[in-house]
């Protein structure tokens, strides 16, 4: 699909009412995208990697209590972290996305795909836990509250990770996975402000942000940096719904708010695209002017992790 035919699809259907509006975005994305077949391999991928980052700053996640900002439509990372070992997770979405559905097909991979699983988790997964999780698929009917409890999930949604009303020093970890790039500047910042009060003087944040225009995961005929030649007007008309709002932050753009913020970055892995630096060196790809002072190297990064931590005052 076109991506402005699907920016159009977008943008009807989050001017319905908000419980409609979930209804019908969940029965498209089930029918047409992403939803059809998830991707729980990668979202457990995703859970194994932060828990790595953690372990190479000489921290131990086992027994740790998460914030994830970000749920999404299965809250496999916060299942994951539990398998793993982890105490809970508190995961917090603007929007209720979650499904019984998919959360059983999350776990049914689980009973599908042991090896698989175990080799994403190269060695950290919690036998007795496992167990446990599947046993959920045997009771009838299906709950989610019991899934939640013994999963060590706590789900808030809606719920904004900026004002979280939770007590100060109770998290050891912060964490999103490609989420970031959805808020709006001022409300990142601010939830990195919340994070410095509600994580441990010893925590850590861990997050991945996608800086390319999503538009492109599923339409090959353009880029990761198709965004960068609208203006904010232009492109608002495109993307500031519900659905897919892109802040369009770039690299260093997200390291200044880090600063801002007081933190150290620890650790920082930007990934280059390769097709938008040859396309941004040939000179022949448009600008708009938000982002014309910035260098090409800068545009060109398409995702990276950050691993940060608050410094002493």
């Amino acid at each position: 699909m076109r991506w402005t035919t699907k920016a159009r699809i977008q943008n009807l259907i989050s001017k319905l009412p908000s419980g409609l509006s979930y209804t019908a975005y969940y029965g498209l994305q089930r029918k047409f995208g992403r939803l059809r077949e998830f991707e729980f391999p990668r979202k457990i991928r995703a859970a194994s990697e932060i828990w790595s980052r953690i372990e190479k700053q000489g921290r131990d996640p086992k027994g740790g209590v998460f914030f994830e900002v970000g749920t999404g439509w299965v809250p496999v990372v916060p299942l994951t972290f539990w398998l793993m070992g982890a105490e809970r997770t508190i995961t917090v979405d603007l929007n209720p996305y979650v499904r019984p559905k998919l959360v059983e097909e999350a776990l049914q991979f689980l009973v599908e795909k042991p090896k698989r699983v175990r080799s994403i988790l190269d060695g950290r997964l919690d036998e007795a836990r496992y167990e446990k999780a599947i046993s959920l698929l045997e009771q009838r009917p299906f709950s989610m509250e019991r899934f939640y409890d013994e999963c060590g999930i706590e789900y808030r949604a809606p719920s904004d990770a900026s004002a979280t009303g939770l007590d100060d020093d109770c998290i050891d970890f912060h964490v999103s996975f490609v989420v970031l790039e959805h808020i709006p500047p001022g409300v990142v910042k601010g939830i990195f402000e919340e994070g410095n009060r509600i994580v441990k003087p010893d925590g850590l944040f861990v997050h991945l942000i996608d800086y390319s225009d999503h538009f492109a995961h599923t339409d090959k005929t353009i880029t990761v940096i198709n965004f960068l030649q609208y203006s904010d007007e232009e492109w608002d008309r495109f993307a500031s719904n519900r659905y897919m709002y892109m802040n369009r932050l770039r690299h260093d753009d997200y390291q200044e708010i880090f600063q801002n913020v007081g933190h150290q970055v620890v650790e920082t892995e930007p990934v280059t695209d390769e097709r938008a630096e040859i396309l941004l060196s040939s000179g022949t790809f448009p600008i708009t002017k938000r982002f014309a002072s910035k260098d090409h190297e800068i545009l060109a990064i398409k995702n990276s992790w950050f691993v940060s931590r608050p410094e002493s005052p």
